[in-house]
């Protein structure tokens, strides 16, 4: 982690107050970023903050909605006002209440995921390319979930939308590319957080399940998705560009 340098690069992170967000908070600021920690709760935000803060660090917490575009226009206008630019963002908040069989499922819940799963992360990286065209280009990643690679019996709406975002990535990386901005996503296994817990309470099983389905025949802790996620923002994949980089213990190998 230490040959990761990056100071002076404003780093947006939606989900950012509480697990992967939070390590991810944690782990650019120690590698000299400063974080914008976005996340519904405001409270919880500037928990985040005060920790990166204490350490040295420079945070600025902002309650965001991922799924409304009124809040995310005010999350990046508020960096803007702060830090004056923004170099990368990081889309990792996501909710998956839509578990269980496709034929109970109804359209209220799958607008509702839709909206935070796939809109809001179209939304904040479309809106802030232009800011990253203007510092000389950027990065950003979108984090999927292996579901949206090797979709799931009953957690369709979120395999769905999780390959919506893998797609949009691609679409992202062709038209932004001329403006130095890369963009990838990194397709996540199982791994311990309050969304894997919560499906793993209402799907019998799961945990278990998703033991038994990876090659490392465990479940990650949040911790150790953080290397995958510096190596694609550091000039070590500097050549990278529309990928997914898996991140599953070899879940999608089986």
């Amino acid at each position: 982690m230490d040959v990761i340098d990056l100071s002076g690069k404003v780093a947006i992170i939606t989900g950012g107050s509480r697990g992967l967000g939070k390590a991810m908070a944690i782990g650019l600021a120690k590698a000299g970023a400063r974080i914008v920690v976005a996340s519904r709760k405001l409270e919880n935000c500037e928990t985040v903050c005060e920790q990166i803060r204490a350490a040295g660090g420079d945070a600025l917490a902002v309650a965001t909605h991922t799924g409304d575009a009124d809040s995310i226009d005010t999350l990046l206008q508020t960096t803007r006002d702060h830090y004056g630019r923004i170099d990368i963002v990081i889309n990792n908040a996501a909710i998956n209440p839509g578990v269980g069989p496709l034929s109970e499922l109804p359209p209220s819940l799958f607008q509702k995921m839709f909206d935070v799963d796939l809109m809001g992360p179209w939304y904040l990286a479309s809106r802030a390319a232009p800011d990253m065209k203007k510092a000389g280009g950027g990065n950003v990643i979108n984090v999927i979930s292996v579901a949206g690679l090797k979709p799931p019996a009953y957690q369709g709406f979120y395999a769905a939308l999780k390959a919506g975002l893998n797609a949009l990535t691609k679409v992202m990386a062709a038209e932004w590319a001329a403006d130095n901005i890369r963009v990838n996503s990194l397709a996540l296994g199982s791994y311990y957080s309050d969304l894997f817990d919560n499906s793993a309470a209402a799907i019998p099983g799961l945990e278990q399940g998703a033991i038994d389905a990876c090659l490392q025949k465990r479940i990650a802790e949040t911790e150790e998705i953080l290397g995958p996620v510096m190596y694609l923002l550091s000039d070590m994949s500097k050549y990278t560009t529309g990928s997914t980089l898996l991140s599953d213990g070899g879940y999608c190998v089986l």
